[in-house]
């Protein structure tokens, strides 16, 4: 009876089961004629004890140690340790006016444990935090760069467009929709039709978000992206690479063999 739990708790079909049929009943929670639905509620607390039962029973079958060693079994083991707290649910009456509403809404995590039956997730990954750590100074240049200009337009535009530009928080984020080819003619329409015609302003819009369109939005992102597609593509390559290393290998020791081997009887 025991090894039939055991095998029920530790069926990865299951288990995947388990995490879609969940998933699919928070995602009904979320309308408000169900907000508040006491079954499904009930129902999601089940799935919450059979989470939690799941993850008693594997860290009993291989130990703590070897059961947190592994980085999937960290994140569900956070996973399920952030919804726990919903259960208290079944005791006293959470309100949704409190910091406890916070543990509430965190049962909704559960949904990312999908991720780890996704194919080759670990590889991709890997390839996200190579592509990281690969375009990281560009993302701080980027960075650097969007603060300068905000500060700056700020200066510049905030009487004409206080709504883009009132304050160096607001322009901001003014001009990162700039970098990211949104919105960037509205904004200087913006400025333009608050500015003199017969003054300086409009062609000194004009210019200033040609400039930023062209370094930030088209060169700066594009490099970054450029960089992380590529770091993120590199392992598709290796296999080949690893096959080419393999017939330069065999090439090299066919050729040693033919400089090792003695000249025919002919010759001698």
């Amino acid at each position: 009876m025991i090894s039939r739990i055991i095998k029920f708790f530790t069926n990865e079909w299951i288990i995947i089961s388990a995490i879609m049929l969940n998933s699919i009943l928070l995602f009904l929670m979320g309308y408000e004629q169900f907000h508040d639905n006491e079954f499904l509620s009930l129902i999601d607390h089940f799935f919450t004890l059979f989470f939690v039962i799941e993850v008693v029973i594997r860290v009993g079958l291989n130990g703590w140690n070897k059961y947190i060693s592994q980085n999937w079994n960290k994140f569900d083991f956070i996973v399920v340790a952030i919804s726990v707290p919903s259960l208290f649910e079944l005791i006293i009456d959470i309100p949704d006016v409190s910091y406890l509403l916070v543990f509430r809404l965190l049962r909704v995590m559960r949904i990312l444990r999908f991720m780890r039956f996704i194919p080759n997730i670990t590889k991709m990954f890997a390839g996200i935090a190579r592509a990281f750590r690969a375009s990281i100074f560009i993302f701080v240049a980027l960075v650097i760069y969007n603060v300068l200009l905000a500060v700056l337009s700020s200066h510049l535009f905030r009487t004409e467009a206080p709504e883009y530009f009132g304050n160096p928080s607001i322009s901001l984020y003014t001009i990162f929709q700039v970098f990211s080819l949104e919105g960037w003619n509205e904004i200087p329409n913006a400025v333009i039709q608050n500015s003199d015609p017969g003054s300086w302003k409009p062609v000194l819009t004009r210019l200033f978000f040609f400039f930023v369109v062209l370094t930030g939005g088209i060169f700066g992102m594009s490099i970054m992206n450029a960089i992380f597609v590529d770091e993120m593509t590199m392992d598709n390559n290796d296999h080949l690479e690893n096959k080419i290393d393999e017939l330069n290998a065999k090439v090299e020791q066919l050729l040693a063999q033919q400089t090792n081997q003695p000249p025919p009887e002919s010759e001698k």
